[in-house]
């Protein structure tokens, strides 16, 4: 899983599949990955499509902050790659 069009080029590059946590402020068609099994999550229609912003301009970074564990877990296992359930949280440390 990525966040950002840099590592997941590389990552495309080693041809490994991709979950891309891709905001909308440039089009995924011209700046996403290419050439392996790819899945995108977060909100293409956002407030910031295609402003080309480098910070987010909306209050609440709204295209990625819906973006739950569970769906990046789902994306993971539609490509094919194990994703256990993450251990609980126990006191701010991961058990």
């Amino acid at each position: 899983m990525v966040g950002n069009t840099g590592p997941a080029h590389l990552a495309a590059a080693l041809g490994v599949p991709v979950v891309s946590l891709f905001a909308p402020t440039v089009p995924f068609g011209q700046w996403g990955p290419y050439r392996v099994p790819t899945v995108r999550l977060g909100d293409a229609g956002a407030p910031c499509r295609d402003s080309r912003a480098t910070a987010c301009p909306v209050p609440g970074h709204p295209c990625l902050s819906a973006v739950e564990p569970g769906r990046v877990l789902d994306a993971l296992r539609l490509l094919g790659v194990p994703a256990a359930e993450p251990a609980p949280v126990l006191g701010g440390v991961a058990g």
